[in-house]
């Protein structure tokens, strides 16, 4: 997949941008402010229905206010899209029509692997480490975003 599409060209307004990590059963979520470009575990959602899915979405929005919301794109190695990247596509477009916000990409490859890896080095078991792992990978993929603006 072209760089281009994971990281469209979008002027990024100052302010605070949310992150998601989607999964099918799971939504990792982060937060940080564009002026300092630092990214930070927020949430993991767990809800079973798009509608509570979105409502508890809604809630983040109601209290962070994001100017920018950004979606971990899910492609294999060599770059090629697969399933689940038509789910996180279809996933960032349903944001972006429910709440009327700009959504941008950015790849996520490899970055559950590397949550739990920090997640460890902090003295995290495989067991307690498992609550933080999205949000955690979600702060991964929007620091990759902030680092590539």
């Amino acid at each position: 997949m072209p760089e281009a599409a994971l990281h469209p060209p979008l002027q990024t307004p100052s302010g605070t941008v949310l992150a998601f990590d989607f999964g099918e059963k799971r939504i990792g979520v982060a937060i940080g402010e564009t002026l300092l470009g630092q990214a930070h575990p927020l949430t993991t959602l767990h809800a079973p229905s798009n509608q509570e899915r979105f409502g508890a979405i809604q809630a983040l929005l109601d209290e962070w206010r994001p100017v920018l919301l950004v979606v971990g794109l899910p492609v294999s190695l060599d770059g090629e899209a697969h399933a689940m990247t038509a789910r996180c596509t279809r996933f960032a477009n349903q944001l972006r029509g429910r709440f009327n916000l700009p959504v941008a990409y950015a790849d996520e490859r490899l970055t559950s692997l590397d949550a739990e890896e920090r997640l460890r080095e902090t003295g995290h078991s495989a067991k307690t480490a498992k609550a933080h792992l999205d949000a955690v990978a979600a702060q991964l993929i929007l620091q990759s975003y902030f680092d590539a603006h």
